[in-house]
C-alpha cells in the first residue's frame, strides 16, 4: 500500500489533522490514510466529571467509524514499526504502508505495570482511576462507598495527559464528601511527583488557596511505587531523598506514570526521552523532513491536552502542505495549551498558557478565579465543540 499522506493514530490529533487536511484540500480525497486499530473513540476530558458522578460515561464514547473524515482511508490495523529511512510503516498484520509524508499521532502510553501490586486491583478495596473508560466508574463507586478515613489522590512525576486531572478529582471528592456529610471523617491527601501544585504561578497561587480552603494535605515530589491492595497501603518514594512513605487508604485514586508508546521509543523517530523528535515551533521532525508529529506522543514541551492539539493542528497542516508543495515550512506553534481546572461542582479555573508558562487567556476577565460559567463551558460546551467542531476540521 502507498498513500501520499499517512497518519499514524486515529485519536484526537489524528482525526483532527485528517479532517482539516481534507477540508483545505478536497482534491486529496483518497490520498490520506489513517492507521488506527480501535473501534471506539473517547472524549477523555469529561472522565473527571464521570468519576465524580456529574456526567454519564456513555456520553464520552462514539464509534471510530463515524468520525473518520469523508475522503480519508481507514486502515484498521496497528503500527508495529516505523522505517523513516525508507518512508514506510509496518503493521501488525504484516503489511507495510509507504508514504510521501507521515504524521505521527499515537498518543501516550499508560504504564500501569510500573506500580508494583496495582494491576488487577483497580475496582477493589477503594482503589480507582479516572484514566480509562473501563476504570472511570470505579471512582464514582469508591466515592459513594467511602465512609471515612484516608482518601489519597496521586500524580506521577512523568508527563501525563491532562496534567490537571489528578487534582481535579480530589477537589470534587472534597465537595462530594461534604454533601454526603462525611467530610469531617476524612483526611484528603494529594501526593504528586511535581514540585508545585501547577506549573504556572498565577494558577498555582489560586489552586493553593483551594487546597487550603478544602483542607487537603499536599505532598510534593513523591511518586507512587507500590500498592498493597489487601492491606490498603500505598507506598511512595521521595524523589529527592529516595526514602519511602507509606499511607494507609480507604480510597486511592491512581494516575499511572506515562511515556511515549513503545513503538516510538524503539524507532529512529524518538529523542532520548522516547518522544517523536520534532521542532517545537514547526512540528516537523528534526531529522526526517517528511515526518511531522503533534499531540501527546510528540516532544513538544507543553502540557498534553486536547486544547494544545487544537492549536497544533492548523500549524501542522500548513507546514505539511508547504512541504509537499516544496514551499518553506514557516507556520509556528508557540506552546498554547489549556487546562480547565475543576475545583468543585459548579466551579472551575480556566488555565491557558504558552511555552513560557505565561497566561494566554481567551476571556476578558481574570481566569485565575473560580467561576460557574467556566464550569458550564467545560461540562456542556467543550464536548460539542470537540465532536462537532474540532474532529470535523472546523477549529
Amino acid at each position: 500500500m502507498r498513500y501520499p499522506i499517512v497518519i499514524a493514530g486515529g485519536g484526537t490529533a489524528g482525526i483532527s489533522t485528517a479532517a482539516r487536511l481534507l477540508r483545505e484540500h478536497p482534491s486529496w480525497r483518497g490520498q490520506v490514510a489513517i492507521i488506527e486499530p480501535a473501534d471506539k473513540h473517547y472524549y477523555q476530558p469529561l472522565w473527571t466529571l464521570v468519576g465524580a458522578g456529574a456526567a454519564p460515561r456513555e456520553a464520552t464514547v462514539r464509534d471510530e467509524e463515524s468520525l473518520i473524515p469523508p475522503g480519508a482511508v481507514w486502515i484498521r490495523d496497528a503500527v508495529v514499526a516505523f522505517h523513516p529511512e525508507r518512508g514506510e510503516v509496518e503493521l501488525a498484520s504484516g503489511d507495510t504502508v509507504a508514504y510521501d509524508a507521515l504524521v505521527v499521532a499515537l498518543g501516550i502510553q499508560m504504564d500501569w505495570h510500573k506500580i508494583k501490586g496495582l494491576e488487577g486491583n483497580i475496582g477493589r478495596n477503594g482503589i480507582c482511576s479516572n484514566y480509562t473508560y473501563e476504570y472511570v466508574q470505579t471512582t464514582w463507586s469508591a466515592l459513594q462507598n467511602f465512609r471515612g478515613g484516608n482518601a489519597v489522590f496521586t500524580m506521577p512525576e512523568t508527563p501525563i495527559k491532562c496534567g490537571g486531572a489528578p487534582q481535579k478529582i480530589a477537589y470534587l471528592a472534597d465537595d462530594y464528601l461534604r454533601k454526603k456529610g462525611v467530610r469531617h471523617k476524612a483526611q484528603i491527601h494529594y501526593v504528586t511527583g511535581t514540585p508545585t501544585i501547577f506549573s504556572v504561578k498565577k494558577y498555582a497561587d489560586a489552586l493553593m488557596k483551594v487546597v487550603e480552603r478544602k483542607q487537603i494535605q499536599p505532598h510534593f515530589k513523591h511518586r507512587l511505587i507500590e500498592v498493597k491492595a489487601d492491606d490498603k497501603v500505598a507506598v511512595f518514594e521521595n524523589l529527592d531523598t529516595g526514602q519511602t512513605m507509606a499511607l494507609e487508604f480507604d480510597l486511592l485514586h491512581v494516575v499511572p506514570p506515562m511515556s511515549a508508546p513503545d513503538v516510538i521509543k524503539r524507532s529512529a523517530l524518538a529523542n532520548e526521552a522516547g518522544w517523536v523528535d520534532v521542532d517545537k515551533f514547526t512540528l516537523q521532525h528534526v531529522r526526517f523532513p517528511n515526518v511531522f508529529s503533534l499531540g501527546d506522543c510528540s516532544s513538544l514541551p507543553t502540557s498534553k491536552t486536547g486544547a494544545a492539539i487544537r492549536k497544533q493542528v492548523p500549524v501542522l497542516v500548513n507546514n505539511l502542505t508547504a512541504y509537499l508543495k516544496d514551499r518553506p515550512v514557516e507556520a509556528e506553534y508557540h506552546g498554547y495549551t489549556s487546562c480547565p481546572l475543576v475545583t468543585g461542582y459548579g466551579r472551575l479555573i480556566l488555565a491557558e498558557f504558552d511555552y513560557s508558562h505565561e497566561p494566554e487567556e481567551t476571556f476578558p476577565f481574570d481566569q485565575g478565579q473560580e467561576r460557574f460559567s467556566m464550569y458550564v463551558l467545560k461540562k456542556s460546551f467543550l464536548p460539542v465543540l470537540y465532536w462537532d467542531g474540532m474532529l470535523k476540521g472546523l477549529m
